[in-house]
């Protein structure tokens, strides 16, 4: 894969994830992969990408008041802590690389499957327990740490298949999500002795279309875009990646 198509496929990426929401991190890790991008840079590649792409649909979700604290607090009083942990925590190669794979295989599984295009009854809609928010958020957290996925792409199908709120409010608590824990992994990646922010002076066109792609998304964020075929494709993407990932580590055995 060149570094202009590259550049090309980060760009749609963040149009699209940004228009729902989300981030796009298991798309950048799994294009990262197939750029053949070091272990120790990808992470803190993707989360910067992350928090360049959610930012923008962070402020429109806040000046429209479409944020549930009691929802989102809670997921958060434990992610951002987990969240730096898991970036601070030095693995190597083969064990990034395998918890990488499930996670996109995850991932690649959810988007293939499941579908949220339904608006809850107003009567089912609840907030989670308390202990079931904290040990999500936790759980969520230090993946999205350790392996720079935001997270988000796994918390808005719990909320909204349990109806943990309306799809406004699941957007913008996946959006503070992603965005909040991508500033604490990126904090705990770049402490450790092998990795610097500097790194990311080599991908800086990278980091520039994700951002106008980002701001483009979060514009168009109350169009109706029929995404489902790109959501196939996308999913197919990482799958391919998790599978490749994945066999080369047998390989190795």
């Amino acid at each position: 894969m060149s570094f202009e198509l590259l550049i090309l496929f980060f760009f749609l990426v963040a149009v699209l994830y940004s228009m729902v929401g989300f981030g796009g991190g298991s798309s950048y890790i799994a294009l990262l992969i197939l750029f053949n991008t070091s272990h120790t840079e990808a992470p803190v590649l993707a989360l910067t990408c992350n928090l360049l792409v959610v930012t923008g649909g962070a402020w429109h979700f806040w000046r429209a008041k479409n944020i549930n604290k009691n929802l989102l607090f809670p997921f958060l009083i434990t992610s951002i802590p987990m969240a730096y942990f898991g970036g601070l925590t030095v693995v190597n190669k083969e064990t990034f690389q395998g918890i990488l794979a499930l996670c996109l295989l995850g991932a690649a599984l959810r988007m293939l499957l499941y579908r949220s295009n339904k608006e809850p009854v107003e009567d089912s809609i609840t907030n989670p327990p308390l202990k079931i928010s904290l040990i999500v958020g936790s759980l969520l957290g230090y993946v999205s740490g350790l392996v720079g996925i935001g997270g988000g792409i796994f918390l808005a199908p719990i909320l909204y298949t349990l109806h943990w709120g309306r799809p406004k409010q699941i957007a913008s608590t996946a959006t503070f999500f992603i965005l909040l824990n991508s500033i604490a992994g990126i904090l705990g990646q770049v402490q450790k002795a092998e990795i610097s922010l500097s790194v990311l002076q080599d991908y800086w066109p990278l980091l520039l279309a994700v951002l106008l792609g980002g701001q483009v998304g979060s514009l168009m964020i109350n169009f109706k875009l029929r995404s489902r075929n790109v959501e196939f494709l996308t999913a197919l993407l990482i799958l391919v990646v998790s599978v490749k990932i994945l066999g080369n580590l047998m390989l190795s055995l």
